[in-house]
């Protein structure tokens, strides 16, 4: 008798839980965290690169195909209008959100003068990191992104993740050029970059084996790389951020149970359980790569072939999300400006935390869908409330496992958004 395969969720689930209690176990034994970081992180390193590799040409050609294939330009633009308009509105509401619960929970007054000092002695190194980056984006102005999406060369564009939105670009551009050009001349394009993403998508069922390696590995080594030389020590200074960590999940659980499903409920007719289940995979692996453009692929797979999405509508909706879409980042953003002001000291007016709003939606815009992306944009949020940027040391600690977790809303939400403008457009969905 055959044993019945796990489904791919059930694998990357077990890695993850495997490599949780591996990283563990060589942080409180005599065995070297060098085996960990040297030899096993590696893996989870070719996972993720992998994975980035093919996220442009799966973009370029299911974008170029799904544009071509719709036939009316009327249709394009209405579509990208909702998906801009939703996509900014639920920024905004993750932002509010987040500033109610730390205004409500103040997790900034339970850190002590003591820890507060170690905390900006430790990480002031890191957070002036963050600091001169946030200073390089800040100088181009903020209408950087818009000039940014336009690329000075289209072969240039493709060969960097971080261009996520200039491959948009060219992508519809090329798509809309060729509902231009009459049939017979476009035709033989199409195929040939319908081919191309078919190829792609074969070659991610390929990269999606080594999953559960790659999420183990990953998992492990970020244990080890957090707990250093001296475990116990972390673990203090984690435990003394716990209420500032927990406002945020707090945060980024409502927009999943609450915000997330009331969208569904108006828009769609997809049961939110079915649709959490279905996108599950892409959860997982957001959650250990911390990378939406990383986990881009597997997003799309999962809308397109469990909930029924088009290839015109995903391909389109997913990559603009996973580049001007972070209700995640948004909402850690505005507790963190509030939480780092309480911790120094420092009241902000209606009128500052209205700032944080309108900053951290327009921040989300430009801010790529890597690891520590939103600390970068975050000290532009504080600059604009007037509240010191190296308090961004306070918070550095568990910025790991919080970015995360947010990493996991980012996701649900471009998948949230991608269902209700499918849905919107007439598409049956979810059955």
């Amino acid at each position: 008798m055959l044993k019945k395969k796990l489904p791919l969720h059930t694998q990357i689930l077990i890695g993850l839980l495997a490599g949780l209690v591996f990283g563990l176990i060589t942080i409180f034994s005599p065995l070297p965290n060098v085996i960990v970081v040297d030899y096993i992180k590696p893996i989870g390193t070719i996972f993720v690169n992998a994975l980035k590799m093919i996220a442009v040409p799966l973009i370029l050609a299911s974008l170029i195909v799904g544009v071509a294939n719709l036939g009316d330009i009327t249709k394009l633009s209405r579509m990208g209008g909702k998906t801009i308009t939703i996509y900014i509105l639920t920024t905004a509401i993750a932002t509010t959100i987040g500033l109610g619960l730390v205004n409500l929970i103040k997790p900034g007054k339970v850190i002590t003068e003591e820890t507060r000092n170690e905390l900006m002695e430790v990480y002031s190194t890191d957070a002036l990191e963050k600091t001169v980056e946030a200073s390089k984006v800040k100088e181009k102005g903020p209408l950087e992104p818009l000039v940014r999406m336009v690329p000075e060369n289209i072969f240039g564009a493709s060969s960097e993740n971080g261009n996520m939105l200039q491959v948009v670009f060219v992508a519809v551009i090329f798509g809309i050029a060729m509902l231009y050009v009459p049939g017979k001349k476009s035709e033989l394009v199409l195929k040939f970059f319908d081919g191309i993403n078919d190829i792609v998508l074969k070659i991610i069922d390929f990269i999606m084996k080594l999953a559960p390696y790659g999420v183990f590995a990953l998992i492990a080594a970020l244990i080890v790389e957090l707990a250093g030389d001296d475990p116990n020590k972390a673990m203090e200074i984690l435990g003394a951020l716990g209420m500032y960590a927990l406002t945020v999940v707090a945060g980024l659980l409502i927009m999943i149970t609450i915000t997330y499903p009331t969208i569904f409920k108006i828009f769609t007719k997809i049961n939110y359980r079915y649709f959490f289940k279905a996108i599950r995979p892409a959860q997982l692996l957001g959650f250990s790569t911390s990378s939406s453009s990383a986990t881009l692929p597997v997003t799309m797979e999962c809308v397109e072939k469990q909930l029924g999405v088009s290839e015109e509508v995903s391909s389109f909706v997913l990559p603009l999300g996973a580049t001007i879409n972070m209700d995640g980042t948004s909402l850690y953003q505005g507790v963190a400006a509030v939480f780092i002001a309480q911790a120094l000291g420092l009241d902000l007016s209606l009128g500052a935390q209205l700032t944080i709003v309108l900053t951290a939606t327009l921040a989300s815009i430009g801010s790529a869908g890597v690891p520590g992306a939103g600390m970068v944009m975050l000290v532009i949020v504080l600059e604009a409330i007037g509240v010191p940027s190296a308090g961004l040391a306070l918070i550095v600690a568990p910025d790991r496992i919080l970015d995360m977790c947010r990493t996991v809303v980012n996701i649900t939400g471009d998948c949230t958004v991608t269902a209700t403008v499918a849905s919107t457009e007439g598409e049956q969905i979810g059955s």
